[in-house]
This record gives C-alpha cells, structure tokens and sequence, in this order.
C-alpha cells in the first residue's frame, strides 16, 4: 500500500515529496517471503529497507538440542538450492574436530554432487532472472535442463531437493549403478544446451541495455559488506573457497575462478553462466575417477565433540556458507552459528539501488540470486 504525500504546484516547477511502497512479503519478484519497503520519489528510487523474519525457524536454536546427525538434514531446508552443499559443511566440520578421514571414494563423489548441484541451482536462478524482467520463455527452458540432474539426484538419494545424502563419515549409501552414465549423458546434453542461454538472453539487447552499468558494486564495497561467491567475484573479490580453502576432491582439480572488474548487474549474471561451464569441467575430471573402496567409515552410534569451537566453509550456489561449532563435549552443540552467503548479498542491496528506477530494482535483486531461508532462519 502507497503511502501518497501532497504534492505541491509552484509558478516554476513540481514540487514533489517522498512516498514508501511495500513491495512483499508475498510479490512474485522477490524469492521468497521478503518485504521491500522502498522510499520513492516518482518513479526512483531513493532507498530501500529489507524486512526479514516472515519465516523464521530458528533453527540455529533447534540445532542445540538436536545430537549432530539429526541436525545436519536441517541445514537443507535453509538454502534448498544448496541443500547437498550445507549438508556436507556440517559433516566436515564434523569430521575435522573428530579427525576422521574420510575415503577417498566419498570425497569425489560429494565433489560431483556439489557441482550438480551447484549447475540446478544456476539453471534455476537464470529462468527465474529472466521471468523477472519479462522473458517468460527462459523459465521453461531453465526447467527443462535441470530436470536430468534433479532425476539423478533421486535415483542416487531417493530425494530431488533436500538429500540428507551427506552422513558424519561418509555418504549415506553409495551411488547408483547407472550414477556415472547418467552423469556423463547430462553433460554431453547440457554442453549443448547452455549456448541458447547466451542465444536468448545473455546477447539480447534489450537485455544488456537493463542490466550493464547498472547496480554497480566495488570491490571494496562487496569485501567490506562481506558479498560473496558470482556476486562478489562479478567486482573482482577473489573469495571461492574451493581455490583459498580446498576441501573434499576440489585440490585434485583444475579449474577458473572466474572474476571481473565491472560489478554491475551484467556481470554478476555472466559469471553465474561461465561458472557452469566449470562445473562440468569439474565433473568431467572426476567421473570416470571415482576410486573404489567404502563409502563411509565406521562412526560411533553417539557423535561427541571434544569441547573448543570448530569452523567449516564451503562454496554454496551463493558464496560462502559457513558452520560455527561450540562443543561442551556433549552429544549436541553447546551453540551453533550458520555463514549464510544470502544474508550479505541481500544488505548490500541498498547501496546499489539508490538512484535507480524501481524496475531496475528487480533486476539486481534478482542478480544477487537470493534465496530467503538461506537469510531468514
């Protein structure tokens, strides 16, 4: 609901006060339960204030009384595009206060795992980017390829979008037979599919006029609003935890951290498109590598940390997503604190719409690929 001011007629100009528009909790181009209350005059915006917690769960307070293999399915329904990517940061942060290693089996196979999910995830931002500014057909096409990985992470782990695959030690049970073939059809198929992306949106015209120059970022800015992963590469803010803190079986391959100078609108979306060409380099290195052996070790029936505070960071879809462990020793943390990436990206939202008119606001939000329970929890 607008809230309209009087507006003022003067012998030599109009005269016209602010006025506030909410935009949410529940608009379709906001992605999830998000408020937007965005101070206007006429059609520019002058700033905007998010507002959180229409969906709060506290699940950081649950996790206190959880024992840590009940808590690690939690950590999917945060950010559900990144669901195998938080799984697998709790079990590692897990396993390095216990110093268990895990096989080496385990290791390439959550590596390709989190690539999959690191190209669903891209595929869903980039029709959902396009469907916010108009493009109604690149939601089906974007549909339409994340369909094979979303078949594949069913037949692997029984589930599409929150896995629970990822287990203190290892995997919950090892891949299917048809695993690798599946994978390597995708690939084969996706190579060929991920050009029309750049045919039907990233070369269009109209395109590139809404989104280049626009909502620009720096690179001292993205570092000191703590922006990560496409969003703060797309200014130059080298941060993928895969090359600054390998873990899993990202130190046996070779791949780009992609970067630009730009860090407008444009930029933070091209990088999420080359990024999928990395993932299937990435994929393709391991595939045909998964060494034999278990696919988890034997852990006790009740997980105990030694007492201290541990920490993991892994790159998620959206940047760094981190776990904060305090143990009393006890069979469930004394405190737990979740790195969301999304939290960052969406406050720094307001140093880059001021300005704009408020249809390039949806624009760079929906660059900044939001997710809300991933902020919101």
């Amino acid at each position: 609901m607008a809230e309209y001011r009087e507006i003022i007629f003067n012998s030599d100009k109009i005269q016209t006060d602010d006025y506030f528009v909410n935009i949410g909790p529940q608009h379709p181009s906001t992605h999830g339960a998000l408020r937007i209350v965005a101070k206007l005059e006429g059609e520019i915006v002058q700033s905007i204030d998010p507002v959180i917690g229409y969906i709060h769960s506290g699940i950081e307070k649950m996790c206190e009384s959880l024992s840590y293999p009940q808590l690690i399915h939690l950590t999917d329904r945060m950010d559900y595009l990144s669901a195998h990517m938080n799984n697998e940061a709790v079990c590692l942060c897990i396993e390095n206060a216990l110093q268990v290693e895990v096989p080496e089996r385990v290791k390439y196979i959550r590596t390709i795992m989190d690539e999959l999910t690191r190209i669903a995830s891209h595929q869903l931002w980039w029709c959902a980017t396009g469907m916010d500014m108009g493009a109604m057909t690149t939601f089906f096409y974007g549909l339409r390829d994340r369909e094979p990985i979303l078949d594949i992470f069913e037949e692997t782990c029984g589930a599409r979008m929150t896995f629970n695959y990822n287990v203190p030690g290892g995997l919950m049970f090892d891949i299917h037979p048809n695993f690798q073939k599946r994978v390597k059809d995708f690939i084969r198929y996706f190579r060929k599919k991920l050009p029309e992306y750049d045919t039907l949106l990233s070369g269009n015209v109209i395109f590139k006029e809404r989104t280049k120059g626009l909502g620009v970022l720096s690179k001292e800015e993205a570092i000191a609003w703590g922006v990560t992963g496409p969003s703060g590469r797309a200014s130059g803010y080298s941060c993928d935890v895969r090359k600054l803190h390998p873990y899993s079986a990202y130190p046996y391959v070779k791949f780009e951290e992609k970067l630009a100078t730009d860090g407008d609108t444009f930029w933070r979306y091209q990088l999420r498109i080359e990024e999928m060409w990395e993932s299937m380099k990435i994929i393709e290195q391991l595939i045909d590598n998964i060494p034999e052996g278990d696919f988890a070790v034997k852990m006790k029936g009740v997980i105990k940390l030694p007492e201290g505070e541990f920490y993991q960071r892994v790159e998620s879809a959206r940047g760094e997503f981190g776990v904060f462990i305090v143990s009393d020793g006890k069979k469930n943390p004394y405190r737990l604190k979740f790195r969301s990436p999304g939290f960052s990206n969406l406050f720094v939202l307001n140093e880059l719409v001021k300005g704009v008119k408020i249809a390039d606001l949806v624009a760079i939000m929906a660059t900044l690929d939001l997710v809300i329970p991933d902020i919101d929890r």
